[in-house]
């Protein structure tokens, strides 16, 4: 999709035509609940999986919730989903954990973590080594109850309009990047930028930013940031994988009946892996699109800057097992503990396999 194309389709507001058929059931049992989002309508990837996941409700409750999708900025701000459905003014909201390192750090590495969790090594935490304890406990602060409803996999490092050839050119350079990413872009002397999508694009244009990373080819090519920094590093470090969420006010969670709450539940554990492996799907569609129609210069990061990131990383892990915030320590000890186990296994097992695949051999 070119990039005029969506963005005069996202200002029209113009929602994704659901396929569910509507229930017939008795107008006074129908919950009707406002769903923000981070997104403009139908972003690809995100914007996409949202509808999605406010159609599944829809269906899975048998139209006893009626989900109505609100895009970034018809009720409120992208960055303020949080705080409204905590406070009641929607029901519920579609974003990212990656966003409200504010709220708690801990939040955090239920989203993205440098040198961190794979998309299903994510759900694995989540479900067999204590993680989603940790994530509703510190939810639940904010009056929200959290869910998992998709990931964009493996990001990518970026759009650079110069070469990175080792760390000192990193040193200095405004970079759009969020959450942890950012934390270990600080320690590499790098400036970090916090912002959307879109204004990332006019960040890039307008020369307020020397670089960024957002999501991946699917997202990033809707957005049109090839048309003015053309080297496409990988991998990105910075975000093995970024989980996208589902938060519902916690009071209207708990008042629902127990067969709504599952299939709350239900919705948003069922999209995870359709979101996934849509992704995963796109992003090497346009790849292709982006070099061969747009000379997209795909360059991967020195192993001695990925060293020097992998250090920096480090060092922010070790500042969040010392801080003041006791469930932040509880949280970031479990992720660790969960990384070091899946990190040993993984080695033989996707590793294994990925590098057996790679190697030159007729097929």
């Amino acid at each position: 999709m070119k990039r005029r194309q969506f963005l005069a389709t996202a200002a029209g507001g113009v929602a994704a035509t659901s396929t569910f058929a509507a229930p017939a059931i008795a107008q006074n049992d129908v919950r009707k609940w406002r769903m923000v989002t981070a997104w403009p309508k139908n972003l690809p990837g995100p914007g996409v999986a949202a509808q999605m996941l406010a159609d599944r409700i829809t269906a899975l409750s048998g139209g006893r919730i009626e989900v109505e999708l609100y895009a970034a900025g018809e009720i409120v701000p992208g960055n303020g989903v949080f705080d409204a459905v905590g406070e009641g003014t929607a029901d519920l909201y579609h974003a990212v954990p990656s966003y409200w390192g504010s709220k708690s750090k801990g939040i955090l590495l239920f989203g993205s973590q440098p040198f961190g969790l794979r998309a299903d090594e994510q759900l694995g935490w989540l479900h067999y080594g204590g993680g989603q304890e940790l994530y509703d406990e510190v939810y639940a602060q904010f009056d929200l109850k959290p869910f998992l409803c998709g990931n964009s996999g493996p990001q990518w490092a970026g759009w650079f309009r110069e070469e990175i050839n080792s760390v000192d050119d990193l040193r200095g350079l405004r970079f759009r990047t969020t959450g942890l990413a950012s934390e270990m872009a600080s320690k590499l002397g790098m400036s970090p930028q916090a912002m959307g999508g879109g204004d990332m694009f006019q960040a890039l244009e307008s020369g307020a930013i020397d670089a960024g990373e957002f999501i991946g080819p699917w997202t990033d090519s809707a957005l049109g940031f090839h048309q003015i920094a053309q080297n496409y590093y990988w991998p990105g470090v910075g975000e093995p994988s970024s989980a996208e969420e589902c938060a519902v006010n916690l009071q209207v969670y708990n008042d629902l009946p127990e067969d709504l709450q599952k299939a709350v539940t239900y919705a948003c554990q069922s999209l995870y892996n359709p979101v996934w492996t849509e992704y995963s799907t796109r992003h090497a569609e346009a790849l292709r699109q982006l070099v061969n129609e747009h000379d997209v210069k795909v360059r991967k990061l020195p192993d001695e800057v990925m060293v020097e990131m992998g250090n920096a990383a480090g060092e922010v892990m070790a500042e969040m097992r010392e801080d003041s915030d006791e469930l932040t320590r509880r949280i970031t000890e479990s992720f660790l503990s969960y990384r070091d186990l899946i990190s040993e296994y993984m080695v033989y097992a996707d590793g294994g396999q990925l590098n057996a695949r790679a190697l030159d051999y007729q097929y």
